[in-house]
C-alpha cells in the first residue's frame, strides 16, 4: 500500500507526538487532528487528546479559555500551530500580508499563538502548503516570536516544523531551522528553491519514513472514521 502526500502527514505528525501524554488541536486543523487521533490509537489510549470543535474528542466546556488555562499548568505538551507567513527564525504571522496595518490581505488574527508558543513545550509548526509566499525571508507582521531574549521565562516554543515538502527540526540557540527529512516525490534541491529562508542541512538528508501498513491501515479506517466528527468533509474526501 502507498501512502498518499496527507497520509504521509498524518503518520510523520504522529509520529513526532509519541510519548506525549496530552495535546490540544486547535480549529481548523483536520490533519493535526487526524494525527492526534492516530498517536493516541498507537499509544494504546494513554494520550489525553482534545480537538476544539469536537463535542466526542474534548473534554473543555468553554474551548480557548480552558486550552490557555491547561498551557499555564504545564499540562498541554505538544500543539499545532500554523501562519500565513512562517520565516526562518520561526516567527509566525497570522495577522495579513503586507505593511501592517494596511495589509493587502488580511488572515484570521493572532489570537492566542503567542501565549501557546511560549508555554507548550513542543510546539509543531505545520503548514501544508510550501511556497515562498508562505516561507517567507522576514514576516510582514510577528503574531508570534520564534525565540525570546536571554532571561524571558519560556518553557515552550517551537520543535518542529512539517510541511508537505519535508520535516524540519529548529536550533533555539542558533535560531535557525535544519532539514531532517524529505517527503517522497521531493528533493533537497525543490525545498531550497521554495523556501525563501536559510537553512541548515546534513550532507545526506534521508527521505522521510513512510507509514507501515498497520499505521495506513488505521488511518483509511478507524482514523477517518473517529475525524469524520468534526471534519466530515476532510473525511469524505479522498484526503484520508
Amino acid at each position: 500500500m502507498t501512502a498518499s502526500p496527507t497520509e504521509l502527514l498524518v503518520a510523520t505528525a504522529a509520529r513526532l507526538l509519541d510519548g506525549c501524554r496530552s495535546i490540544v488541536v486547535g480549529n481548523a486543523s483536520p490533519i493535526p487532528g487526524s494525527a492526534a487521533l492516530l498517536a493516541r490509537e498507537l499509544s494504546g489510549g494513554a494520550m489525553r487528546v482534545t480537538i476544539l470543535g469536537s463535542r466526542q474528542y474534548n473534554d473543555f466546556t468553554n474551548g480557548g479559555v480552558e486550552t490557555f488555562d491547561r498551557a499555564a499548568q504545564g499540562r498541554v505538551e505538544a500543539f499545532f500551530l500554523g501562519g500565513g507567513q512562517i520565516d526562518g527564525e520561526a516567527n509566525i504571522n497570522l495577522v495579513g500580508a503586507g505593511e501592517y496595518p494596511r495589509a493587502e490581505v488580511r488572515w484570521p488574527g493572532s489570537y492566542g499563538s503567542a501565549y501557546l508558543y511560549y508555554l507548550v513545550p513542543k510546539v509543531i509548526l505545520f503548514r501544508d502548503e510550501h511556497t515562498r509566499r508562505v516561507m517567507v525571508p522576514k514576516v510582514d507582521f510577528v503574531s508570534a516570536p520564534g525565540t525570546s531574549a536571554p532571561g524571558i521565562y519560556r518553557p515552550g516554543g517551537p520543535w518542529k516544523m512539517l510541511t508537505s515538502r519535508g520535516l524540519f527540526g529548529f536550533d533555539k540557540r542558533r535560531k535557525r531551522f535544519v532539514l531532517e527529512s524529505v517527503h517522497p516525490g521531493h528533493t533537497v534541491d525543490d525545498i531550497v528553491a521554495n523556501t525563501g529562508f536559510d537553512f541548515d542541512r546534513p550532507a545526506s538528508v534521508p527521505a522521510s519514513a513512510a507509514p507501515e501498513p498497520r499505521v495506513l491501515e488505521l488511518i483509511r479506517g478507524k482514523i477517518r472514521d473517529q475525524i469524520a466528527e468534526t471534519y466530515p468533509k476532510f473525511a469524505a474526501g479522498a484526503a484520508v
